[in-house]
């Protein structure tokens, strides 16, 4: 391959991301549709919202999707200033996979400390994860704030589960969970103050 057809189709891959990233879509608990911006704004609200209540966010996800919650409980907590945890320390994860199995390894950890109007940052890119499905409904039942992440099919059981969910439309990995990142980190940049500068 040469170098030439090298950058066209590094040029294609990002262009069809970024295409990803136009054509995300987000609905609310009732499966309107809502603006994207409207959306993201709106996460960011409910996480300032959250934390100035005395509440925090909890974040879940799967591979890939759990480094993105680390990441983001901890831009959350050092850059936005809230409250956030991420639900993946590896001896929690064993212990409770080991006890309970692995389809309430978050389900478990949000019963023992959510409370109502924590929020709940749930992550999945094909939204079919058992353990995140049950980790929601643990959620739901203890009142707390849901924002669902997912993409693959879109008519995955995630995606209405959540009082916002956002939707990645695409079936590559790499597109979802990057997509997935750059949509939440631009809820907090926003709600931080960002407004277009360099």
């Amino acid at each position: 391959m040469s170098i030439e057809t090298q950058v066209d189709l590094y040029a294609h891959y990002m262009s069809t991301f970024i295409d990803g990233l136009r054509t995300a879509s987000a609905t609310d608990a009732g499966g309107a549709t809502v603006a994207l911006d409207t959306a993201v704004r709106g996460i960011g609200a409910k996480m300032r919202a959250c934390h100035d209540g005395g509440r925090r966010i909890m974040l879940i996800g799967n591979g890939g999707s759990a480094g993105i919650c680390s990441h983001l409980a901890t831009d959350f907590s050092k850059n936005g200033g809230m409250r956030a945890t991420a639900f993946n320390d590896s001896s929690v994860l064993t212990c409770l996979g080991n006890d309970y199995g692995y389809e309430h390894v978050f389900a478990k950890q949000v019963e023992w400390h959510g409370v109502g109007g924590d929020m709940l940052i749930a992550i999945s890119s094909s939204g079919r994860s058992l353990n995140i499905l049950n980790a929601v409904t643990a959620a739901r039942q203890l009142n707390c704030i849901i924002v669902t992440l997912s993409g693959f099919k879109p008519d995955n059981p995630l995606r209405s589960l959540g009082d916002i969910n956002i939707y990645f439309p695409s079936s590559e990995y790499g597109f979802v969970e990057v997509g997935h990142l750059a949509i939440l980190h631009a809820a907090l940049d926003i709600q931080m103050g960002w407004q277009g500068k360099v």
